[in-house]
């Protein structure tokens, strides 16, 4: 296995890990519903179960539709992610460390919704008004983190090729 190959593997079962870890502590540590303060009010400790996506979108859908965009659709889109950033050795490293942290977010949060039947969500930040988030977990913020690498290294390419 190349380095590059190592560093891909590495990167994504950090990203799993790390989210799991978090959920298993939430899980066990903090009753459901219930909600702590951190930071105030404005940084919250929550365990929530959220059998839909972003927001608990999708958690009314019937469930074949369910499986099909949150389970089927994830896995595929997860597959192709991961098959293209192996294949295509040119990327840049912020762009391949942006897919990975996606892969590694989108993969544990697949793993909660095969697993339990659900994604256990447990940060909330509230800066008052609109600035404030739904309830997240690692796996989201994996995937955030990810998306700001992508980001950042299609800056950087249009910067290098004028």
């Amino acid at each position: 296995m190349s380095s590059r190959n190592i560093l891909i593997t590495g990167l994504i079962i950090l990203n799993i890990a790390l989210d799991q870890i978090s959920k298993f502590i939430v899980r066990a540590e903090v009753a459901k519903g219930s909600v702590s303060e951190i930071i105030g009010d404005v940084f919250t400790l929550h365990n929530v179960e959220n059998e839909g996506a972003f927001l608990g979108m999708g958690s009314d859908f019937s469930p074949g539709l369910r499986i099909a965009l949150l389970l089927i659709l994830p896995i595929l889109v997860l597959a192709f992610v991961l098959r293209h950033i192996i294949k295509e050795k040119t990327m840049d490293n912020m762009t391949l460390v942006g897919f990975c942290c996606i892969i590694g977010g989108g993969i544990a949060n697949v793993y909660d919704r095969i697993v339990y039947g659900s994604v256990t969500d447990f940060l909330h930040l509230d800066f008052g008004g609109f600035l404030r988030t739904g309830i997240f977990n690692i796996a989201d913020v994996s995937v955030m983190v990810g998306m700001g690498c992508l980001i950042v290294g299609s800056f950087k390419k249009k910067k290098d090729a004028k």
